[in-house]
């Protein structure tokens, strides 16, 4: 069984930054994509960024692209996603997922496996 655990959410300015990783386990991860999400509140779940374990391949949702940089530590089994240029819209709690395919999807209901979320609040 898949397990995701996020850590680094928090409080933040306007023009900062932070980073959050994900620690996972339960599995061999090298067949899988890894990925975070943010939901505001009131709002649907969207895709921010998502990697590809084996290959390193990596791609963003158009309003993180610039400003966030998803990475993976093969040695420790974590997922981070370092967020620089941080926006009051990017307020939210992100979640890590991951998924057992390397088929690239940004659609939330194909992922199988979500860890808990973390709040990250940007301030203006």
């Amino acid at each position: 069984q898949v397990q995701l655990v996020e850590s680094g959410g928090g409080l933040v300015q306007a023009g900062g930054s932070l980073r959050l990783s994900c620690a996972a386990s339960g599995r061999t991860f090298t067949e899988y994509t890894m990925g975070w999400f943010r939901q505001a509140l009131g709002k649907e779940r969207e895709f921010v960024a998502l990697i590809v374990w084996r290959s390193g391949y990596t791609y963003y949702a158009d309003s993180v692209k610039g400003r966030f940089t998803i990475s993976r530590d093969n040695a420790k089994n974590t997922v981070s996603l370092q967020m620089n240029s941080l926006k009051p819209e990017d307020t939210a709690v992100y979640y890590c997922a991951a998924r057992a395919s390397t088929a690239i999807t940004t659609t939330a209901t194909m992922w199988g496996s979500w860890g808990q979320g973390t709040q990250v609040t940007v301030s203006s």
